[in-house]
């Protein structure tokens, strides 16, 4: 078992990703997730991600405020509890359009060269 505090969480850079901050919750320490690791974002208004695709697999579970994203030709609005997979190589957008911060989870598998 790893525990780790909010507090100890440290901030990360995204590619591609603009007005968003991020924080690794799990993964790429000692004792941590063999599989996978796990991200919380924070979507300022007019935030967002892409379009762009990746090798891996993704999972997104809004906590907080809405964010719009758009994959396969469709737009998703997510609100708090709401989740979406993107499927490997599936070019995605993630947009925050509210006036509101917008807070994720996100949930990666390693890349393969770790």
């Amino acid at each position: 078992m790893l525990v780790k505090k909010f507090s100890d969480a440290k901030a990360y850079e995204a590619p591609n990703h603009f007005g968003m901050k991020s924080l690794r919750l799990q993964g790429f320490e000692e004792g941590g997730p063999t599989n996978f690791w796990v991200g919380l974002s924070h979507f300022l208004p007019g935030g967002g991600a892409g379009p762009d695709a990746t090798p891996l697999e993704k999972v997104y579970v809004v906590l907080a405020g809405h964010i719009t994203v758009t994959a396969e030709g469709q737009d998703h609005v997510l609100g708090p509890m709401d989740s979406v997979r993107i499927a490997p190589n599936v070019e995605r957008k993630v947009l925050n359009t509210g006036n509101d911060v917008a807070t994720m989870i996100v949930v990666l598998p390693y890349p393969p060269n770790r």
